[in-house]
Order: C-alpha cells, then structure tokens, then sequence
C-alpha cells in the first residue's frame, strides 16, 4: 500500500491522472488492499484531491474564462467551428483522441501488434532480458516482490490502456522506468536465461556489423555531391509516424552517411566481441559502451541530417538579406526553425491545416493565413516580401507569381528562401496597405 503512495503521487502536479493511478489501482486491487479502509486513510484521497486542484485548476480555469465559449460537449467538430478551450483540450485532446475522433486528424497510428513489439526496439539492447524478467517472483510476501509487483501492473496498464486507443509507437514510453526496474531485477540474477540474452544479443551485434560493413563496400564509390536530401526519397503521407523519415533512405543516401556508419560498426563489434567473451556485469559493460558509440554515431547521422531536417541556414540568410516580411508556404511545421531562428512574425500562405487550423477560428485569432490570390496581390504590391517554400512547389509558386518574380536568396536541404526583389521603404512593416493581412 505505502508502495501504491508513493507510486500516485510521484507524478507531481498530475499524479492523478487516469494513466498513472490506473497502474497503482490495478496493483491495490491485486494484493487485496483496494478496499482498505488503511488504504485510503493512508493515501489522503481529499486533501491530495484539493492540493492537486489548486495547483493544476488555475490555468485550465484562466485558459477557459479567456477563449469562451466555456463548456461545449460536442463530439464532433469541423472546418470553421470553434467550441473553446474547455472543449478543446478534454474532448478533442483526451476524449476524441482516445476515440481516434479528434479533429483535424493530422496524426496517424500504428498496429497494435507494432505497438508492442516495437517496445524490443526502443529497449534493444535489454529487451533480449526480458525473459529473464518473467521468471522473476511476483508474489508481494516481502519489499521487493511488491516492487516489482508495483512495477508490472505499471507497465501492464499502461500497455492495455493505449491498446484500446490510437497509438504511436513513443505512447509507450512512460512505461519505461518499470520495465528498466523489472529488467535489472531480471539481470542481477544470473542464469541461463541471462545467458542466453547475451550470447543471443551476441549474434544480432555482430550481424548488425556485417551488415554495416556490406552497406559500406556497396556505396565505396557512389559520390555524396551536396547535401543528403539529394539522396532521400521523400515520403510524407508516412511522417505522422515518428519512424515515418526511414523510408526516405536510399543506397545512395548512405554514402552520405560513411562516417557514422563506420562508428556504427565499430559500436557492433564491440558490443558482439563484449557479449560473446565476457560473462555477467562485464558482458553489461560492453553492452552499454556499444550504446553509447551507437548513439555517438546517431548524433553524428543527425549532423548530416541537419539541411533536411532544419532549415537554420535559411534563417540565416534571411537575417542577412535586406529587411522585408516573411510568408511561409504550406505548413509551419516543415519551417518552424526558420521563425524560430529569424525570430519574426510570418504569414501562412494555405497553412490553415493540422494542429494551427482549429485555433485559427477563434475570435480574435491574429490574421495571418492568406491563400494564393492574397499571396499574389502581396508579393506583386510596393513591399520586400521573402518566401519559404519547399522544392517541389517552385513550379506551382513560379505560376503563381511569375518567374521573374521569384528570386532565389538561399538553398538548404532542398528547401528555398525567395523574394519578390523589391526594396521600397515599407519594408518594416509600417506603411498600411489594403491589400495587406494584419498580423495582430
């Protein structure tokens, strides 16, 4: 029971929530102590109740008395409606989300088999200890059985929880401290399902090498001209996924990637020599220093990534460039850094989509969408005006706005930063045209 406490109220100002006390409700009820009258004398369910309400109610109470309307229970919603915060946040957020409802859909989700298994991944190289873990006593007679008891109806809950929603394959990651909990248990105990995890763990690091060194000798004289978004194959109907960029990769994009595939490699190699040779903690050694090289060599992938992924180069030619206004094109997200960086008020031309779209009908919402006739009374009037925009859409902008309007400032990761050429003196913004959005 103390171990149920202590687990509801580690969450802080949200030790309430449904996710977590489900976990310590399921582990009370399992060892007979859900119905103690101790249980909850022990737990102080009103007086957390209202220590809880006045640390988390303020905001959500000023957040809804600020964007009325104050309580609407739609379970729908569409383009050009807008029911508040209150709705937004538990219905759309929680609920309709929950119910695979929420509106816009600008999410996707994963099978529930992958759900799961995918848990081997984020949790690789450990995960192969898992069995180890099962055959651990669960039984709550002293502190450790009821801690790992605690641990597996953590973890368990939360499993079946997000089974029965939509899911992503990172929903399961607040399960991880218990499962880390139930491995380690599962390790300290040396035996031969220990044994085998390791020597099986043995052979998937050294695969994984051979497999890096045969990538490597095919892309041995593939050139890497450029940036490697050259390279990538572009896949966007799957980056509501947060694995959604693997299928971007090519063979030719991995001779971009020679350096940390390299210390990839060497990270395997270390971890399948360590694993087959060493025994026990030792064996725990060589497989933690084969992560921490792995994720070196992640980090190193990230660098070259980085013109795909960012667009700060672009930012910085803007800072450079003459003063004018900003418009992004499409979504802002794909150019988030750049208004990040820039640190300026933008226009989104046909951005009105995703999770901006909902707000965006709200009263007083800043007037900063415009769509393509705006676009072109813009950039053809008396003002600087630059233009983020991806690649593929410079046929589409250059019929919009006429080729010799569209000049190029700056290229990153097959991205472009463009203006119209103009330089009049309104380029601060100060000079109030018609045709002109107000952005507050």
């Amino acid at each position: 029971m103390k171990m149920a406490k202590k687990f509801i109220l580690a969450d802080g100002p949200h030790c309430w929530r449904f996710r977590w006390a489900g976990g310590a409700l399921l582990y009370l009820a399992l060892t007979r102590q859900l119905f103690s009258r101790r249980t909850w004398r022990s737990l102080h369910p009103v007086s957390g109740a209202l220590i809880f309400l006045l640390i988390a109610a303020p905001w959500h109470v000023l957040a809804t008395l600020r964007m009325p309307p104050y309580f609407s229970f739609a379970m729908h919603s569409g383009p050009g409606e807008y029911h508040g915060f209150f709705w937004f946040y538990f219905f759309n957020e929680h609920l309709l989300r929950f119910l695979n409802l929420r509106y816009p859909r600008d999410y996707n989700t994963v099978p529930r088999a992958a759900f799961w298994l995918l848990n081997l991944l984020w949790l690789f190289p450990w995960s192969a200890y898992l069995p180890a873990a099962a055959k651990l006593n669960y039984k709550p007679g002293d502190r450790a059985g009821r801690t790992r008891m605690l641990a597996l109806c953590w973890a368990g809950f939360l499993l079946l929880f997000f089974s029965f929603s939509t899911t992503q394959e990172y929903y399961s990651m607040p399960l991880y401290p218990a499962l880390a909990l139930l491995l380690g248990c599962g390790m300290e105990n040396e035996g031969k399902w220990v044994t085998a995890a390791t020597k099986t763990l043995a052979a998937i690091a050294g695969s994984a090498a051979l497999l890096i060194a045969a990538a490597l000798f095919v892309v041995r004289h593939v050139p890497a001209p450029g940036d490697i978004s050259r390279a990538l194959q572009q896949h966007p109907e799957a980056y509501t996924l947060s694995l959604g960029h693997m299928g971007d990769l090519t063979i030719q994009s991995l001779a971009y990637l020679r350096a940390p595939l390299v210390l990839a490699g060497v990270a395997f190699l270390v971890g399948a020599i360590g694993a087959w040779l060493l025994r026990g903690r030792r064996a725990f050694v060589a497989l933690a220093a084969m992560m921490v090289l792995f994720f070196h060599a992640s980090r190193m992938a990230m660098v070259v990534f980085d013109p795909y992924l960012s667009s700060r180069p672009l930012a910085e030619a803007l800072h450079a460039a003459p003063p004018g206004r900003l418009i992004v094109d499409g979504a802002y997200y794909p150019f988030s850094s750049v208004m990040f960086y820039a640190d300026r008020d933008v226009l989104l031309l046909n951005g009105r989509i995703n999770n901006l779209e909902y707000g965006s009908y709200a009263p007083g919402a800043p007037r900063i969408f415009i769509d393509d006739s705006e676009f072109v009374s813009l950039w053809s009037g008396t003002m600087r005006w630059y233009l983020v925009a991806d690649g593929k859409q410079l046929a589409r902008l250059s019929a919009l706005a006429g080729a010799n309007h569209l000049h190029q400032v700056a290229e990153s990761g097959g991205k472009f930063l463009l203006t119209n050429g103009l330089s009049g003196a309104i380029a601060d913004g100060s000079n109030k045209t018609e045709n002109k959005p107000a952005l507050w």
